[in-house]
């Protein structure tokens, strides 16, 4: 009798294992709870009558048996990526729209350049366009409710496809007439993390970044949450209290002096502004062409 036909959850799993090197770490790479795939693994491992894991007080390695199973679990979950691809080609020639979800920041200061360059070559596109903080947008992705999301906070979801498409920096930023805007030596990270400031709201890449930046210190309490970096801009012009905000966001108005950038000590805050969408592993159709063509453009 032949085996039964298991999910692709359970192909993907298997792949996982060998590219993590445990169960462990593989069903938390597929965000699986490991007791479920450990059981979902066993029950396979009974049907087909041979085992595919060795499982030792170390964790969980491939049999031979798994190591030639997972060769083919690749194809076929290759060959689904490719079956969705012609399924999205498909709805694109019909439909010839895109669907985005994008941070703040980046509908602000990135998208309008990348917009106008996309609808010089594909004229006949009808985008939709949402702009919410980076963890909302997330959600937007997994749910299937837009083709292809921008974020700027510094972790991904389990489950969402992910490429760079800018690079930025956060940096502390204050009216001229803040106390801080005539400092000779910088701020230590300890005086910034025991400061109020005008931050972002939770969800945030921004707030996200500077969280996990000051995780270790104590932290004084907002002084302003706000849900938009231009609120904030405006809060500090306005001499409400220092921020720590996206370069993109603030370049105008630190060439004209209107703001002026405070270092801090030993505190580089870089990120990765990343696009991110759910499915198979490249893009095509209009989100495609957008993405090579962010892509290109950075090259």
């Amino acid at each position: 009798m032949a085996p039964t036909r298991p999910d692709l959850a359970l192909l993907e799993l298997l792949v996982a294992v060998d590219d993590h090197g445990g169960l462990g770490a593989a069903a938390r790479a597929i965000s699986m709870a490991q007791p479920n795939a450990s059981r979902a693994l066993a029950r396979w491992e009974r049907r087909l009558g041979m085992p595919l894991l060795e499982r030792n007080t170390r964790g969980s390695t491939l049999t031979p048996a798994g190591r030639v199973l997972v060769h083919w679990a690749r194809e076929v979950l290759a060959d689904v990526d490719r079956l969705l691809d012609a399924a999205t080609a498909l709805r694109t020639d019909q439909q010839a729209e895109l669907t985005l979800a994008a941070s703040l920041t980046v509908a602000e200061c990135l998208l309008p350049a990348w917009l106008g360059t996309f609808r010089s070559t594909h004229r006949d596109t009808k985008i939709h366009l949402q702009v919410h903080n980076s963890r909302q947008v997330c959600d937007l992705v997994a749910a299937g409710r837009c083709d292809v999301g921008f974020i700027e906070s510094p972790d991904v979801p389990a489950g969402l496809r992910h490429a760079p498409v800018a690079l930025d920096r956060l940096i502390v930023v204050v009216a001229p007439e803040h106390r801080w805007a005539r400092r000779r030596r910088p701020l230590t990270i300890a005086q910034l993390a025991g400061t109020p400031l005008v931050v972002r709201e939770p969800g945030s890449g921004t707030r996200s970044t500077l969280d996990a930046a000051l995780a270790e210190y104590h932290r004084a309490d907002p002084l302003l949450e706000l849900g938009s970096a231009a609120a904030i801009r405006t809060s500090v012009l306005a001499g409400v209290g220092p921020a720590v905000v996206s370069t993109l966001a603030v370049g105008d108005e630190l060439a004209r002096k209107e703001l002026v950038a405070v270092a801090v000590a030993d505190l580089e805050l870089p990120r990765t502004l990343r696009a991110v969408w759910r499915g198979s592993r490249t893009l095509s159709g209009p989100a495609g062409a957008l993405i090579g063509q962010i892509t290109r453009g950075n090259r």
